[in-house]
């Protein structure tokens, strides 16, 4: 059975990795080929052509239901963005690119760590299924950033909109500070996590059995390996690219909460989280590309919820472009807080 258009479309998301492999092969301006589209012509696009109404809501998927399609696109990251990896490391140790190539290709590998990589594992990592999880741990660590299996589900989702959760930027705060405070901020986080969860199974928590730790450890051996066989250049190379990634990560978590709060209750609780508490971007190319994340007021409120079905919530604030564009904007705190604070909602 033919698969309907609107299912099809999906498959623009894969334009970022075969760009990203044409400037690796190329080198010399085409490792700039990745950025110019993502930082360049898609916030250009999503600015030029506006979203369709959406209806109230209506999910990507009318069948809202998982499905071996929708689901095979996320798994089809896992190889790739390996595979990319794996190349950018062998054409930065082979001495492939001059010093200019070089930046572009880690920024275009930055990209893809944080689009393929930890986007993915995002959603991978809600799932119920152990394989699945096991995937986004792949992905995780691709990047470097596997406190953030912790720290996000078990602590962001909780927390988030309130002064307890440092993935949610604060009214006013500009990104620069909001950066530094959220990188500290996830690993106290996902070590006072796991810290709790051993202490309530009546275990140690320096011990074998702490997952901070065991990341940790994972991490500094892939870092090992690849010193070892790629030498010191691609080492540097994977870990600024990995910087490229995060940073990325916080420039989306910054302008997924900007200045949102949930209320406190009389009892001195907060509120259950609401699809108000996000912004979201019905721009059609951020939510193909980046698998429906910008519909983020949908998979706040039900996180268990596959990409492809989420809603449309019209209480929801929208942001006024996508998501690329956004995150440019996040950049430059004065025109940031000029187009944004005035559209944050207020909390009474």
């Amino acid at each position: 059975m033919l698969l309907p258009a609107r299912d099809l479309r999906y498959l623009v998301a894969y334009v970022l990795p075969a760009t990203a492999f044409l400037g690796l092969r190329l080198g010399g301006a085409w490792a700039w080929a990745a950025p110019a589209c993502t930082f360049g012509l898609m916030p250009l696009l999503e600015w030029l052509v506006r979203p369709a109404p959406p209806r109230a809501h209506a999910p990507a998927d009318p069948k809202g239901r998982r499905s071996l399609f929708f689901d095979g696109l996320l798994y089809l990251n896992v190889p790739l963005l390996l595979a990319l990896l794996g190349y950018f490391l062998l054409r930065v140790h082979s001495g492939s690119f001059g010093p200019a190539a070089t930046a572009g290709a880690i920024v275009t590998m930055g990209i893809c760590l944080a689009a393929l990589g930890i986007n993915v594992a995002h959603e991978l990592g809600h799932r119920s299924r152990p394989a699945e999880q096991r995937l986004a741990l792949v992905l995780l660590l691709s990047c470097l950033y596997l406190h953030f299996f912790i720290a996000h589900n078990r602590g962001h989702h909780r927390h988030v909109a309130t002064p307890l959760d440092p993935a949610t930027s604060r009214l006013h705060e500009p990104f620069w500070a909001f950066l530094p405070r959220v990188l500290a901020g996830e690993y106290r986080s996902a070590g006072q996590l796991e810290a709790t969860r051993l202490r309530r199974a009546g275990r140690r928590v320096w011990s074998g059995r702490n997952q901070l730790l065991g990341f940790l450890l994972a991490q500094a051996v892939a870092m090992g390996l690849v010193l070892s066989l790629f030498g010191l250049a691609a080492l540097l190379a994977w870990l600024g690219a990995a910087v490229v990634g995060v940073v990325i990560l916080q420039l989306v978590n910054y302008v997924e909460h900007y200045g949102l709060q949930r209320r406190r209750t009389a009892e001195g609780l907060y509120e259950r989280v609401q699809p108000h508490h996000s912004w979201n971007s019905e721009h059609l190319l951020g939510r193909i590309v980046l698998y429906e994340l910008t519909r983020h007021s949908d998979h706040h409120y039900q996180a268990a919820r596959p990409y492809q079905t989420l809603r449309f919530h019209p209480t929801s604030p929208q942001m006024p472009t996508g998501y690329p564009g956004m995150m440019l904007l996040a950049t430059i705190p004065p025109l940031w807080f000029r187009v944004m604070n005035r559209r944050v909602p207020q909390v009474g």
